[in-house]
């Protein structure tokens, strides 16, 4: 056996090797420059969870255990044997490829149906490749597939009373795709652990497979010798062309200032990385986007999570649940601020006690003042369909809302250090990058929306003690999301007043 068989191959590593075989190659040899940064642990958990509940799907089953690999196969063999109708996490290898079927379900014969389980709402590309190398394996130990799904959520969905997994799932049947795939999937594996086991490391340009389907762990690793910054760094451009520019020579930043159809937001964050000076400042644009607001002010910004599988009534997969805002009030120029802010308890469906806490809190005057307002806008009419009682006070807030994002966008103010951003977290830092009291860096625990989310999961198994330190957390992240909002409406205010 040749050293180029003898790599083990799983249905994850055969799609990472599809997408770029050079992956295999750095996790045998260089697995310590991976960079875990690109894991969500809190999505990989929600796909767990999916996976779980797709297993009843069609009744009881039988589960293999995960843990060694040569027990799941026996065990998987033992069911086949006994003909179990319904087989979770049925194992199989042939030839050093083995994969775990998600749902496998036994017909006449040796006929059996396979289902691969995603957590997501839709079918990727990559996923016809992962349901494909399962047929594979199967068909080479022997099985007669007659069938391969890809199971994803459906969102249209709403939960209503107890969970109805045939409405909550979508089987697509991907027969077709698995059978016109096959015939190359051998080929596929000769590459891919050719290339795996190759002495040196072995080149690869950086293209779009480092980022899609999903971000590459290696590509720190990979990308080491560009230049800094470089094309990729460029913000709002969309990774395709990106990659056109980086597969024509045009990598550094010098080398985009010489491109005469370079964008006028991109030509703006490369002439002031390149020649460091004076922020840009519209002073007439932002006087005039200033005149939108009328006082007094509510800062609000909402934290919310997205549970994949719905956890309350009258909502479908990934919905953006509310459970916290945070509110900082000036009722007239110069004035002092006042906070306000609420956050849910853990357990019960926190959008009724968000919405009444809000109509209390904002009267029907003055702006609301929010960064992004897609999100709160559409949170806002979700709550007003749920509660007609609530309507009026909250589709009032709504018809309120100013975009504190809109001169950021817009490049009314930019700074070097934005990169050709115009999120909160990058716009900051930029225009006060002293200031102790916006570092979000310094947060204890809570740092961004996905860590808020997280939380306020965890919450409802957390001891007192620790259910009340998490509370904490939130609430001072979401405070600083509000304040940092003032911050830039007073330098906003500044800029337009300065010659």
């Amino acid at each position: 056996m040749s050293k180029t068989e003898q790599v083990y191959l799983s249905k994850s590593k055969y799609c990472n090797g599809i997408t770029c075989p050079k992956t295999q190659w750095m996790a045998i040899h260089m697995p310590e420059e991976f960079d875990r940064s690109v894991l969500n642990e809190a999505i990989l958990e929600q796909g767990s969870e999916v996976g779980d509940l797709a297993m009843g799907l069609f009744g009881d089953y039988v589960e293999v255990p995960f843990g060694n690999l040569s027990e799941m196969i026996k065990i998987t063999q033992d069911l086949m044997e006994k003909r179990t109708p319904v087989i979770a996490e049925a194992s199989f290898s042939y030839d050093g490829c083995f994969c775990s079927a998600d749902i496998l379900v036994r017909k006449a014969g040796n006929a059996v149906e396979l289902y691969e389980v995603k957590s997501s709402t839709a079918v990727k590309e990559i996923n016809f490749h992962d349901a494909a190398y399962q047929y594979w394996v199967l068909t080479k130990c022997g099985w007669n597939v007659k069938k391969v799904f890809l199971v994803h959520l459906n969102t249209q969905y709403e939960r209503n009373g107890e969970l109805d997994l045939k409405q909550l799932f979508t089987a697509e049947d991907v027969t077709k795709t698995a059978k016109k795939f096959a015939p190359d999937i051998e080929e596929n594996i000769r590459h891919i652990r050719e290339v795996a086991s190759a002495k040196e490391e072995p080149y690869m340009p950086i293209g779009e497979y480092c980022f899609s389907p999903y971000d590459c762990g290696y590509y720190p690793w990979c990308s080491r010798n560009l230049p800094k910054p470089n094309v990729f760094d460029l913000g709002g451009m969309q990774l395709r062309k990106k990659v056109e520019y980086y597969d024509a020579g045009v990598v550094s930043f010098e080398d985009l200032l010489k491109q005469p159809k370079l964008g006028e937001a991109y030509r703006m964050q490369v002439e002031h990385v390149l020649h460091p000076g004076n922020d840009h400042i519209d002073r007439e644009g932002i006087a005039a986007f200033l005149k939108e607001f009328q006082y007094p002010l509510y800062f609000l910004d909402f934290e919310s999570f997205q549970p994949a599988i719905p956890v309350y009534d009258h909502t479908h997969p990934y919905q953006q649940i509310v459970f916290q805002y945070s509110l900082h009030i000036r009722k007239k120029p110069g004035g002092k601020l006042i906070h306000k802010e609420y956050l849910a308890m853990p357990g019960e469906d926190p959008r009724r006690s968000v919405a009444e806490h809000l109509c209390k809190d904002i009267p029907a005057d003055g702006s609301v003042v929010v960064y992004n307002q897609t999100f709160e806008k559409t949170r806002l009419r979700e709550m007003a369909n749920l509660f007609p009682d609530l309507a009026d006070g909250l589709l009032a807030i709504a018809d309120h809302i100013v975009d504190l994002i809109v001169p950021f966008r817009k490049r009314m103010y930019y700074s070097a250090p934005m990169m050709g951003s115009y999120s909160i977290k990058k716009v900051l830092p930029a225009l006060y990058p002293d200031d102790p009291e916006l570092d979000y860096h310094s947060l204890d625990g809570v740092h961004n929306g996905a860590e808020a989310s997280a939380a306020f999961t965890l919450m409802q198994d957390m001891d007192a003690e620790e259910l009340q330190k998490n509370r904490e957390n939130l609430l001072k992240y979401c405070g600083l999301d509000t304040l940092a909002m003032v911050k830039l409406f007073d330098r906003l205010e500044e800029a337009a007043k300065t010659e």
